[in-house]
């Protein structure tokens, strides 16, 4: 059976062990420091793992053109969402995890140091692409370690390219469109996984405008992880949330952040909480805050 959600680091010995399929992914980054992530990678990693950059393999160029009609390469590089990292088209996703020797038949797991704030980001585009064998290694490059797992530094040999192919999506891309249209109806509730000075428009470090959607809920990415740096247990985040939701749908939950990166811990936990699966604006504030016409709230 694949794993899905999240995955031990004694879990992904004994797979690694086992010879299956398998690509582990070093997701490490700093939002204030583009090349820290890759620094950190060199520094050491699990052996074997591909390096993920968050700028330049899991986001889009900023601007890049494409029209509807035929899919040319143009088309394929314009992005699938807005904001400080907006995703690329599922095409040219699937470009890269080919170029990196990903096959539809690996197990994917995917981890960073900085409690899978940006991991998060991968295993939620693998899903997008239709890909549903990821999982969060459960504590990160820390997990691994303390549990007596090797690391490498350096870099890795080449692999051989590949020919991911897409399926279905798994989970559901909302849009700043989306979003707007259902803006105070029962059957939409957005959490936000900003701080909660961020949330409350008390600070804004990275976007012009302070605030957040109106009627979200705050739900900082962080509390999902437990003094050990895993997860918390199902049955604590599934407390927690319920109490967030205070009676609203699970179902209706659209997530977001600054730029759709440390939004997907909150959806992998309701996961893991029994939950079910939820959305992402990927977009998130940097995209919403970007059109003065849509609603902003403080407080």
């Amino acid at each position: 059976m694949p794993y899905t959600t999240l995955i031990s680091a004694t879990e992904l010995q004994a797979l690694i062990a086992s010879g299956a399929p398998l690509m582990v992914f070093d997701c490490s980054s700093d939002l204030m420091q583009p090349t820290a992530g890759a620094q950190q990678y060199r520094d050491a990693h699990i052996p074997g793992a591909v390096f993920a950059d968050l700028n330049n393999d899991l986001s889009a160029k900023h601007g890049a053109p494409g029209a509807g009609g035929t899919l040319t390469a143009q088309e394929a590089d314009k992005p699938a969402s807005g904001g400080r990292h907006p995703l690329p088209s599922r095409e040219r996703f699937a470009m890269w995890l080919s170029s990196v020797g990903f096959a539809n038949g690996m197990q994917a797991v995917v981890y960073d140091r900085q409690g899978a704030n940006y991991c998060g980001r991968l295993w939620w585009m693998l899903k997008w692409a239709g890909h549903d064998a990821v999982a969060v290694l459960d504590g990160g490059l820390q997990a691994w370690q303390a549990a007596g797992g090797a690391v490498a530094s350096g870099e890795e040999p080449a692999r051989f390219q590949s020919n991911f192919a897409l399926g279905a999506p798994l989970r559901q891309l909302a849009t700043a469109a989306d979003v707007l249209a259902r803006l105070g109806q029962p059957g939409q509730q957005v959490i936000d996984a900003r701080a909660a000075p961020r949330f409350r428009g008390e600070v804004e470090p990275l976007d012009p405008v302070a605030g957040h959607i109106p009627g979200a809920l705050n739900r900082p990415f962080a509390e999902n992880i437990g003094a050990d740096g895993r997860f918390k247990p199902a049955a604590v985040l599934r407390a927690e949330f319920d109490a967030l939701l205070a009676g609203r749908d699970p179902a209706a939950v659209v997530h977001q952040c600054g730029s759709g990166v440390s939004a997907v811990p909150n959806l992998i936990a309701m996961e893991v909480a029994g939950l079910g699966k939820t959305s992402l604006f990927a977009g998130s504030w940097s995209e919403w805050c970007s059109d003065p016409s849509r609603p902003v709230e403080k407080g």
